[in-house]
């Protein structure tokens, strides 16, 4: 990495608001840019893409780290100058990458100091495109916690991830919380739009350096006005292209500048007439996106077995609705055999001698025994609930021989073929004629359990271990299935406390911020603590006013130089117009909000000013 302080982007242009020798370069730090908030905005056509392409090709010129948010799919033409990774959703790009590759990418980014475009244009799915962009984010912000490495997060259209109406999604507050909380870690953000009305108002009064190009519409420039003031608001509605009012923490003024022209190649440009010739882009070593690659590739294998799972359980349900056809086949096929066994026995018992006429109608309703032979009605309607009565085992035995074809026909072994339950409970119903009062069915010879007690169709599969198979998570996709088995829920539990809990430190009786503030303050020269004093006791005020009221010279210079170090310490922030305010309660609330509640936040930043005599 170069050891670049400022890159020149820009120089001062005439006109009015002017406040400089027209001509004059206007440079921007680089660390402040890195690690700072920054806004770029302006209307369509203006030239904030520009603007953000020029500060994008300085950083690479000097190997700065960034990352680059394309909503637009305008910003490959950097690849012409430079190797830099594009990633994304079409073929377009070097390669494309889903949630699964977030982490990768944040790696290369920041370990490897590897600069990235994320396109996120050709995603059909705005879901999946915003997915995205969380998780990168996400990823970026943990990674930064530990590497501590200047880097700037560009964002292209970032009105559509933190609105000023409307609820903020889980994109925006990642992106929000880069914004309060990245800058201590190295991570900054810059945040471009052109429709600064529409961008949360937190958002821009908490930047450290803002870029405003031409606006016209009224709620814009009502926007200049709230944050500049009213003569500035007139003035941007007639800047030239490329022009802007540029407003810095480290400048005592707003300037008007005129930003230089891109060096390389303006894919955002709106087309003409003649041919569109797309330049020669540098291509990225193979290294590179190899590990990227094999993310791909694991994810595709991941895929392709859960295909296969799925039409191996089609498979099988299919199987199963054709064993239980089978099934319901097989108990006709016994019910009619039943119901002839039934006929024969009845004429044989009818014709056995010394059987009493009541003897015979006790056996309940029978089918005619012979042909053209017809059960009266008495004999149907006296006692039709008995159960009918089996005969002797040797006319068991003359109805098996007359029946066992039909049974053999069924399963192929004498038994009918029993198959996984139906869904139809009347299925498992056996009638009359099949039950003997004792839920046992009789094939002819003996008696053998009904299909509701057997294990399972003879030669056929549990429908149950079919199910269990393809349910139970195989061994190739176990990342889809939960994972991490080796902790118990305690100490999953315990586990995410201690992640979440990196803001307290190991001797719980103070939070580690609270004594980061006592340090910072106490670290503090005489003249600056005193501006935080004033600030504290008066409340907004500019760097000079607070310089003067701390005893301080009117030397500008100076009191920006105290005030910069109250705002890199986190002690004030600036409010808009030029004034800046005490926000250490500010501090610990974004530190400790999730943790203690107000009362013991009111309870630290007590302690702290009268620990440090504020």
């Amino acid at each position: 990495m170069a050891e670049t302080t400022h890159i020149t982007v820009a120089e001062t242009s005439d006109g009015p608001c002017g406040s400089a020798q027209p001509g004059t370069d206007v440079s921007l730090p680089v660390v402040e840019l890195l690690t700072g908030r920054g806004f770029v905005t302006g209307k369509s056509g203006s030239g904030k893409s520009n603007s953000a392409s020029v500060i994008a090709e300085k950083l690479l010129d000097n190997e700065f780290g960034l990352l680059i948010v394309d909503i637009d799919g305008e910003y490959y033409g950097l690849k012409e100058e430079y190797e830099i990774l594009h990633v994304g959703g079409d073929e377009e790009c070097d390669i494309q990458v889903t949630t699964e590759h977030a982490e990768k990418i944040a790696s290369l980014a920041l370990e490897q100091n590897v600069p990235i475009i994320l396109d996120v244009s050709s995603y059909l799915d705005e879901g999946e495109a915003e997915e995205l962009l969380t998780a990168v984010a996400r990823s970026l912000f943990a990674k930064a916690k530990k590497q501590k490495q200047p880097f700037l997060l560009l964002v292209e259209e970032v009105h559509e991830y933190i609105p000023e109406r409307g609820s903020v999604g889980e994109c925006g507050k990642m992106l929000i919380k880069i914004g309060k909380r990245g800058r201590k870690h190295g991570l900054g953000i810059c945040g471009i739009s052109q429709r600064p009305a529409d961008v949360k108002k937190d958002f821009i009064t908490q930047c450290d350096w803002l870029l405003w190009h031409r606006l016209t519409w009224n709620n814009d420039t009502k926007v200049v006005q709230r944050i500049i003031d009213g003569e500035h608001a007139d003035a941007v509605e007639n800047l030239d292209d490329g022009e802007g009012f540029l407003m810095t923490d480290w400048a005592e003024q707003v300037r008007r500048v005129q930003f230089h022209r891109k060096k390389t190649f303006d894919a955002g440009a709106t087309p003409g007439l003649d041919d569109f010739e797309r330049p020669e882009l540098k291509s990225v070593s193979d290294d590179l996106v190899s590990e990227l690659t094999e993310i791909s590739e694991e994810e595709a294998e991941r895929e392709n077995r859960i295909e296969e799972l799925r039409e191996e359980l089609d498979k099988k349900n299919s199987r199963i609705a054709e064993l239980e056809r089978e099934l319901q086949d097989a108990r006709d096929l016994q019910r009619m055999a039943d119901q002839f066994v039934d006929a024969l026995v009845g004429h044989v018992e009818g014709a056995a001698p010394g059987r009493t006429e009541r003897e015979r109608m006790r056996s309940g309703p029978r089918a005619p025994s012979m042909p053209g032979e017809q059960a009266t009605l008495e004999e149907t309607a006296e006692d039709g609930d008995q159960q009918t009565e089996r005969p002797g085992t040797d006319l068991q035995e003359a109805a098996s021989a007359v029946t066992g074809g039909v049974s053999e026909t069924d399963s192929g072994g004498g038994e009918p073929d029993a198959e996984p339950a139906a869904s139809d409970d009347s299925l498992l119903e056996p009638t009359e004629a099949q039950s003997n009062g004792e839920g046992v069915v009789s094939d002819g010879d003996g008696e053998f359990p009904s299909w509701t007690d057997t294990d399972g169709p003879s030669g056929g599969v549990d429908a149950d271990t079919l199910l269990g198979e393809v349910r139970s998570p195989p061994e190739s996709v176990d990342e889809d299935w939960p994972s991490d088995r080796s902790q118990t829920p305690r100490e999953q539990i315990e586990s995410t406390i201690r992640n979440d809990a990196e803001i307290m430190d190991e001797d719980d009786s103070e939070p580690l911020v609270v004594r980061e503030c006592k340090a910072d303050i106490g670290a503090l020269p005489t003249n600056t603590r005193k501006m935080l004093a004033f600030y504290r006791e008066f409340g907004p005020a500019t760097p000079l006013d607070a310089f003067f009221g701390a005893d301080g010279e009117e030397n500008r210079t100076e009191a920006y130089s105290h005030n910069r170090e109250l705002r890199t310490a986190g002690l004030v922030e600036h409010v808009g117009r030029g004034h800046y305010d005490y926000c250490l309660r500010d501090r610990l609330v974004e530190e400790l909000d999730d943790y203690v509640d107000e009362e013991t936040i009111d309870g630290y930043v007590r302690d702290i000013e009268q620990t440090t005599d504020l």
